[in-house]
């Protein structure tokens, strides 16, 4: 059984974009060489990435030519390689089309991710709050890893869904980054 995580930065109150969508509380300049490489690390350590619409709307436009751009830097070059290396699946109903070793799927998303999890490959990354949402219902995510920036924004996209049940968790890891930024990764207890 092929092992689910959702891993995002999230704000200190909870949310994974401000209203609006607004992701600027994450910083202009955007995370430190450490997270960034931290980051990147878990791109190249994914067997599979699993991505909702806005998430995949987000990162598509940037990291398939980042290491082509002007002005790239190694870690940028580094990710973006891996990024588009990287087997993904784009969960979505309103786009017809993706690229970079990108699968799209436009039927049951719970259905689907609960068949890759019996699949063979390296372990699977799911991003984007409403697709992780739906997982995290139907009891299909095994671990939960929260980039916490010390920042409050009072609302927007929840990190977290509306559960019908509670989900005992073990805290297996932290790390403290530049900024205040915190990494904690909890294992779901079986």
């Amino acid at each position: 059984m092929r092992k689910l995580t959702f891993a995002m930065s999230v704000t200190l109150d909870g949310y994974t974009a401000a209203p609006g969508d607004d992701l600027g509380w994450s910083g202009g300049e955007g995370p430190s060489a450490e997270l960034f490489q931290w980051w990147s690390d878990r791109v190249a350590a994914t067997g599979l990435a699993l991505y909702g619409r806005r998430l995949w709307e987000t990162m598509s436009p940037h990291w398939p030519t980042a290491d082509q751009r002007p002005g790239a830097t190694p870690a940028e070059i580094e990710y973006a390689r891996r990024w588009r290396d990287m087997p993904k699946v784009v969960f979505s109903s309103t786009i017809d089309q993706v690229g970079w070793n990108t699968r799209l799927v436009t039927g049951d998303a719970v259905a689907e991710i609960a068949r890759l999890k019996t699949g063979d490959g390296g372990p699977m990354d799911i991003g984007g709050a409403t697709l992780a949402g739906a997982a995290m219902r139907a009891g299909l995510i095994d671990e939960y890893v929260l980039v916490t920036v010390p920042v409050l924004v009072g609302g927007g996209t929840p990190f977290f869904t509306a559960l019908d049940h509670w989900v005992k968790l073990n805290l297996v890891e932290t790390r403290t980054f530049p900024g205040g930024v915190l990494m904690t990764r909890y294992e779901k207890v079986s």
